[in-house]
């Protein structure tokens, strides 16, 4: 069989193939878009609400004044919305190496790099557009960022949605049945969540644990909170940004180790 060329049309044909299909898997799971919108609005309505009187932030970067605690949770839940659609677009993922379908698409002449970046892209669309549903909730119930601001976080969102998505792939190689990936997700969703600055401010948490601290400042999520929450107010977090690329490429470049046939997932089960 002889080498084929790619032209850049039939790179960009399967680059839309991938993205098409996962798009149009979101639109018919209609239940899904609710379900990414009803986290962070359950925190926001209720749990931030009954926060106010006791946990009001004082002056603290990005924020030039004394904001509510509904508006410092908003950059968290943002980010809890990608974290939860990177793991759910992962899911598709197992799905897909169950059903065969995986194997069919990483046979393809297409670089493994590129057809794992395609599906990547195509999950972070998805979890922008969720991200700026909750955004204009969060506007309607109050919650105010400068204008520009909404321009100047998609930047970060689409950052940070790389980084937690890479994060999403990389876990779906290794986990070989799909009924385990649920144990996964709550095992990693929700350390990560609460071990961050999405709730509360690093400051605080050294008042109450050195050592949970320490664990939320090295934490992943907590560089994508700190990037998106900056950015929504105009600013640029260099330490996140440069933390949320390393991880990006990490989780981005295990994953692609894993899913190769010859080193990753699919020579662990040749040889077992």
């Amino acid at each position: 069989m002889t080498d084929r060329v790619l032209t850049p049309r039939m790179w960009f044909t399967a680059f839309w193939g991938i993205a098409r299909r996962e798009t149009l898997r979101f639109i018919n799971q209609r239940g899904r878009f609710l379900a990414a919108l009803v986290r962070p609005l359950v925190w926001l309505f209720i749990f931030a609400a009954g926060f106010r009187a006791v946990l009001g932030l004082s002056i603290t970067p990005p924020y030039q004044t004394y904001v509510l605690y509904e508006v410092y949770v908003t950059p968290g839940l943002c980010a809890m919305i990608q974290l939860f659609n990177g793991m759910q677009s992962s899911l598709s993922m197992v799905y897909d190496r169950e059903t065969g379908a995986m194997r069919t698409l990483l046979v393809s002449p297409f670089p493994r790099w590129f057809l794992l970046a395609s599906k990547l892209v195509a999950g972070v669309f998805v979890s922008i557009l969720q991200v700026y549903a909750f955004l204009a909730i969060a506007w309607a119930w109050g919650i105010e960022p400068p204008l520009y601001g909404y321009l100047t976080v998609l930047p970060a969102l689409i950052l940070s949605g790389m980084m937690l998505g890479a994060m999403g792939l990389f876990l779906s190689s290794a986990i070989r049945q799909l009924e385990n990936f649920a144990g996964v997700m709550n095992f990693v969703i929700f350390p990560m969540f609460f071990a961050s600055t999405a709730l509360y401010p690093l400051w605080r948490m050294r008042e109450s644990s050195t050592l949970l601290h320490d664990i939320c400042a090295v934490n992943p999520f907590t560089h994508a909170v700190e990037l998106i929450r900056f950015a929504l107010y105009g600013q640029f977090d260099l330490l996140s940004f440069v933390v949320v690329l390393g991880c990006l490429v990490v989780f981005f470049g295990g994953a692609v180790f894993m899913y190769d046939p010859a080193k990753g997932l699919w020579a662990r089960r040749k040889g077992g």
